[in-house]
């Protein structure tokens, strides 16, 4: 990433207010706008201006709010444009009308802090363009897990750095399923509904528990870490919908947990051609592994590079005030380079590397079934790895007669070699029924 830095004008230095507009007072709005009252003097000393509140578009003017009624309104357009807003801060969620007006603010010349993965999952391009051109500030540190500091790491802290790898469980959601289902022994199904009575998941919880909310957090982390424009649509995604109890107990066996992962990866080929893979899905890792102590709804990120070697960030995930605070930190940074003159971090894409397909990643398999009982299953069930060039790591059976079941790990091999040989034991006389399957990450094979 490049930052630039214009010298103040006297106009500027002596700037003593920076207007602000807010899109949206959901939870992370209304934290947002608290914490510009109840802290209004520490952050005029942080920035060097006062940040006044200019008006908060919401949608309805009726719904009881802590704040002033003159400072609300219904129309987000007319707010993003007028004179005395310096930065907008967009809150609103969803596609449109949030691009449209994002798109306003910057044209206008406002910097813009967001917190919208969705959006920047797709056109984090087209805004950077925008605001490029704008010479504006475009900040989204509150896109990728709450409260955590990782966007800016990467775009200024590993700047100088060779990121190999950025790996994590960024749905808190999710994770509080896994862990509760982990811990209690329940199923699926029971343990969304008590994540939903806890406030964990949503009315409709498809976005988390299928993976589109991490596959936008894995779009954004790739574009940055690699210097390449990813969108949702390059992530292979997979939720947990599918994981069962039984899983997590058969993961134990193996020293395991199951926790929904966004893997980014830079990955190399024979002749050291780079490409990026940015996938999301359920897998196995080590109970040893950093990642498999991070349990309800935490997030977590791991960030490998060439000379910082491994680094790890964990916290609160999620939340209004947790969000609200990532946010709060763009608003500072926004604001300081408004009144010094100066200009954050832009969008860098000078790599351009092609998306891998999953079929060419190297994974790891654990595949579960349900096997008739009699000699010889398992040298048939080897062979048909075997003529794929998968090895067989570890290999568990349990039960007996109608219940006999097979647990099978596989060393590293491309995905597609992986998925071959899980469609050929579904054709197995042999094999009554493959009940699992999942990936395993964080070992060294």
């Amino acid at each position: 990433m490049n930052t630039q830095t214009d010298n103040p004008t006297g106009e500027q230095a002596e700037a003593r207010s920076i207007g602000v507009a807010v899109l949206g007072m959901g939870n992370v709005g209304t934290e947002v706008v608290r914490i510009l009252d109840e802290s209004a003097a520490d952050l005029r000393a942080r920035v060097g201006a006062d940040l006044v509140l200019r008006g908060v578009a919401v949608r309805d003017l009726a719904k009881p709010r802590k704040i002033d009624a003159a400072l609300l309104t219904t129309d987000p357009e007319a707010l993003v444009t007028r004179d005395d807003v310096d930065i907008v801060v967009e809150l609103m969620g969803g596609i449109d009308p949030a691009r449209a007006l994002i798109r306003k603010a910057l044209e206008s010349g406002k910097s813009v802090v967001t917190a919208n993965k969705a959006l920047l999952a797709e056109y984090t391009g087209e805004l950077a363009t925008a605001a490029a051109s704008a010479r504006a500030d475009l900040y989204f540190e509150a896109a990728v897990a709450g409260a955590i500091p990782v966007i800016r790491p990467l775009t200024q802290s590993l700047a100088g750095d060779t990121v190999e790898r950025v790996a994590g469980i960024v749905n808190g959601t999710t994770n509080f399923i896994l862990s509760a289902m982990a811990e209690t022994g329940a199923d699926y199904a029971d343990t969304l509904a008590e994540a939903g009575r806890l406030g964990y998941a949503e009315a409709d919880p498809t976005a988390d528990v299928e993976g589109y909310d991490a596959a936008a957090k894995a779009a954004i982390l790739a574009s940055i870490a690699f210097h390449t424009r990813v969108t949702a649509a390059d992530v292979y995604r997979e939720g947990i919908s599918a994981v069962t109890a039984d899983d997590l107990v058969a993961a134990r066996k193996f020293d395991c947990t199951i926790k929904l992962l966004a893997i980014c990866e830079r990955v190399r080929d024979a002749e050291g051609a780079q490409s990026v893979s940015a996938r999301v899905y359920p897998a196995l890792i080590p109970l040893t592994h950093p990642l498999a102590s991070v349990n309800g709804a935490f997030n977590a990120i791991v960030v490998e590079a060439q000379n910082a070697g491994r680094l790890m960030f964990y916290g609160q995930g999620a939340g209004g005030a947790p969000t609200a605070s990532a946010v709060l930190g763009d608003l500072v940074m926004a604001a300081r380079n408004k009144v010094n003159g100066g200009r954050g971090p832009l969008e860098s894409t000078y790599a351009s590397l092609p998306i891998s397909s999953i079929d060419d990643v190297p994974t790891r398999y654990y595949v579960s079934m349900r096997v008739a009982d009699r000699p010889g299953v398992l040298a048939q069930i080897a062979n048909e790895f075997s003529k794929r060039s998968v090895s067989l790591a570890a290999v568990r059976q349990e039960g007996a007669g109608d219940d006999a079941r097979l647990n099978v790990v596989t060393h590293r091999a491309p995905d597609s070699a992986q998925s071959e040989c899980v469609a050929a034991l579904e054709d197995m006389d042999a094999v009554i029924k493959v009940s699992s399957v999942l990936r395993l990450e964080g070992t060294d094979d």
